[in-house]
């Protein structure tokens, strides 16, 4: 009992937090919080945004490129899936969220849509 009484005193007398520490180190973890929305989370949440609007919207007939890099043109669409034709009677079907963008177009010096 002793040894605990004497520790707590030492807790007491030594030099605990500073005058307004605390409101201090609560500043501290929302100004990282703010950096970190800023420059992590939210261009994340902007670029599913915009990835999003693209799946949406993508018709029949747009000319594609695929994440694994094939080039094609819907020849069909669905809620979930896309059918591409790759060539001549050669179609594939895969996930909206397999299409990287629009293939280039040469008019426009190789930028896409």
């Amino acid at each position: 009992m002793n040894a605990t009484l004497w520790v707590s005193l030492l807790a007491q007398a030594g030099g605990g937090t500073p005058p307004g520490g605390q409101y201090i180190q609560i500043i501290m973890m929302a100004g990282i919080f703010v950096v970190f929305y800023l420059f992590f989370i939210r261009p994340q949440m902007q670029r599913q945004k915009k990835e999003q609007k693209f799946r949406q919207g993508l018709e029949k007939g747009d000319k594609i490129i695929t994440v694994s890099g094939m080039y094609g043109r819907i020849a069909a669409l669905d809620e979930h899936t896309v059918t591409v034709e790759v060539d001549n009677n050669v179609k594939i079907r895969m996930e909206r969220a397999a299409i990287r963008g629009y293939q280039p177009d040469k008019n426009e010096g190789g930028k896409d849509k």
